[in-house]
């Protein structure tokens, strides 16, 4: 038997009434929905649910929601005896995947999301910051076209390394405006921009992580109970304390999900059950080797 990895989606994986089966059938999920209302103090379930789009767009919204809601499905799994080798998460993923694992308990982890939101919202002022998928580029050109363009003053990183042929860039509008209109000399096809609030993953986050750290110093980490693969790094980790470190580091740092999926397959990974809203992971991981297997949780259905 190969072995097993759960993986949880970040940002942008978002909907209005996503989990809504699952709080109205399983205890469990129910649960989960309700600890995350009482450790904000105010009905992040009925945001969720109801909406309006606009509110849950929000980055200090979105990132708790969806990770109550991909814990949600997690419990509700959990009841079918599913046993997972290794966790790891997509940038704000990466706090689910901590849950998962007995790093952090649930309510800390909705309140230190929902203040990470807060700090990356604040650490740059809306429209100086702008985010792209870059298609078809390869990630040395890539990483020197924005290497050159960033010394001419207007930043540009690699923020996301999501798969072969899609890589994620970020920074200021400008810098991110330059790399754009050049893609083509980094071998790219073309560059979509996204619709963030935020330069996330960039050098101009770390404000934000400065923040982030002196909000974590206080939280107790424990050590996992499954390994991580962290954005960071791409390699596993157990200490807690190691894990607050690098949790500091990853929002300026890049996410390195193709990387930490190969790893996961270097160490006999052949299953990987994407746990939460959308199917982002699955089609990047179907896209990084097509030969494993990627089952999804994001329905009452899946779950059964």
């Amino acid at each position: 038997m190969g072995k097993v990895a759960l993986v949880f989606p970040g940002q942008g994986a978002q909907s209005v009434g996503m989990g809504k089966d699952i709080y109205d059938t399983v205890a469990e999920a129910r649960q989960v929905f309700e600890l995350a209302d009482r450790s904000l103090g105010f009905s992040l379930t009925s945001m969720i649910f109801e909406g309006p789009d606009s509110e849950l767009k929000k980055t200090f919204n979105t990132q708790p929601a969806l990770l109550a809601t991909s814990i949600a499905y997690l419990e509700a799994l959990r009841g079918k005896g599913i046993q997972a080798d290794f966790v790891a998460g997509h940038s704000l993923g990466e706090y689910s995947a901590l849950v998962a694992s007995g790093v952090l308990s649930l309510e800390e982890a909705v309140s230190i999301v929902r203040a990470r939101g807060q700090y990356m919202e604040e650490a740059v002022p809306e429209g100086q910051g702008a985010m792209a998928a870059v298609l078809g580029a390869d990630r040395e050109s890539l990483t020197s076209l924005c290497a050159s363009i960033t010394e001419t003053g207007h930043v540009v990183e690699l923020a996301n390394i999501n798969c072969p042929g899609q890589i994620v860039i970020s920074g200021s509008q400008e810098g991110v405006a330059a790399a754009c209109e050049r893609v083509k000399e980094a071998g790219g096809k073309k560059a979509i921009l996204l619709e963030v609030s935020g330069p996330f993953h960039s050098s101009m986050m770390k404000e934000a992580a400065e923040q982030l750290e002196v909000r974590l110093s206080s939280v107790q980490f424990n050590d996992t109970t499954i390994p991580l693969v962290a954005n960071v790094t791409a390699q596993q980790v157990r200490s807690g304390s190691d894990i607050r470190d690098l949790l500091v580091k990853q929002v300026f740092s890049p996410v390195l999900w193709e990387d930490s999926i190969n790893y996961l397959i270097q160490q006999g990974v052949d299953t990987f059950i994407e746990i939460g809203p959308g199917k982002v992971l699955t089609g990047l991981i179907k896209k990084i080797d097509k030969t494993v297997t990627v089952i999804n949780i994001n329905n009452l259905e899946s779950i059964e």
